[in-house]
């Protein structure tokens, strides 16, 4: 699959060979699963983009309007020849499409260095709740307070009095609709068990007393480091949001609660989600927009929510036949909240 790869126009040379120009190398028409999971990613993208538009709008905040837009037309219209599919993205980290290939992009492109680590661990840490209009601070503070405690363990390593950490970390948030609140955390993934401790006892060393409960903070070793790193960098916040079930009756469906994320992508706009530190990614050629023209039978399609596939222009033929389960149907049709933030 080509990362972010764009369809630039079509035209007629002079022989009458139909032709189109495009970059990047398209998405391959022959791995259907990976199509059924692109129709999926956008069933439930654009059956959310009016829930946030219409939130947004409450607000008077355009520029956000403009960008849910934008996700709401990601690969909207694409167009499939010789065997390839080509369309447009929008790049939002809120754009399940979007951020599905950036996931696979960082896999690639990690996974070969950290397989090589002999005892990865798994943490995460967090501090307490709070609410929507703290959370913009405490993402603040809590790149900040990470930041130094990298910043020591580096300045230790290069004076030769101590070791450098090494790993990659990606910022989250849950929201609790019961208390409404938000719950900001790191997951990190480090190379071996005495980078994890020490990250967790300065973690609590440093925080603000009574904002860090130590039972809160976890380590775990990883046995499945792909399992863990797709964790780590998974989207920035859940889209599917469950109560606990000690909290409410165990017979209530997933909801999706539309302000609560929009408060969280508006919060997280302008930060790094994802980081490395202690080292570097291997010098790899630097990738560039080529322009390519194709020539062949083009087929031109457009998303429909209501079958959720793309149809062909002309006719009823769907492109994927990717058909939704009906407890996610229910979900999207019925569990759209925009009450609860």
């Amino acid at each position: 699959m080509g990362i972010f790869n764009t369809l630039e126009h079509s035209g007629t040379d002079k022989t009458g060979q139909s032709h189109l120009f495009v970059s990047g190398k398209g998405s391959d028409l022959s791995k259907i699963k990976a199509l059924k999971g692109r129709a999926k990613c956008k069933t439930i993208t654009q059956s959310m983009m009016f829930k946030f538009i219409d939130v947004v709008k409450e607000n008077e905040d355009n520029e956000r309007v403009r960008a849910y837009w934008n996700t709401y037309h990601c690969q909207q219209k694409v167009t499939t020849v010789n065997g390839r599919l080509y369309g447009n993205y929008c790049r939002n980290r809120f754009c399940t499409l979007c951020a599905r290939i950036r996931k696979a992009d960082i896999i690639n492109r990690y996974y070969p260095i950290l397989k090589n680590w002999e005892d990865p661990h798994f943490v995460t840490i967090t501090v307490k709740s709070c609410k929507a209009h703290q959370l913009d601070a405490y993402f603040r503070n809590l790149k900040k307070t990470f930041k130094r405690i990298i910043e020591k363990h580096k300045k230790q390593d290069q004076r030769g009095t101590g070791n450098k950490l090494i790993g990659i970390k990606s910022l989250e948030s849950n929201y609790n609709p019961i208390k409404r609140t938000y719950n900001p955390h790191f997951h990190v993934l480090v190379a071996n068990e005495e980078m994890a401790n020490r990250i967790v006892s300065e973690w609590v060393e440093r925080s603000k007393k009574g904002y860090v409960n130590i039972d809160a903070q976890d380590i775990q070793r990883v046995w499945d480091l792909e399992k863990k790193l797709i964790e780590t960098i998974k989207y920035s916040s859940k889209v599917f949001t469950e109560p606990k079930e000690e909290e409410v009756e165990s017979n209530v469906s997933p909801q999706i609660y539309i302000k609560a994320l929009d408060t969280i992508y508006k919060a997280m706009k302008g930060r790094r989600i994802f980081d490395r530190f202690g080292f570097n990614l291997p010098k790899g050629e630097a990738k560039k927009a080529i322009i390519n023209r194709i020539s062949g039978n083009a087929k031109h399609w457009e998303f429909d929510l209501k079958y959720c596939d793309w149809l062909k222009d002309e006719g009823d033929e769907v492109l994927t036949k990717y058909k939704i389960p009906s407890n996610m149907l229910a979900i999207l049709e019925n569990n759209l909240n925009t009450d609860l933030a």
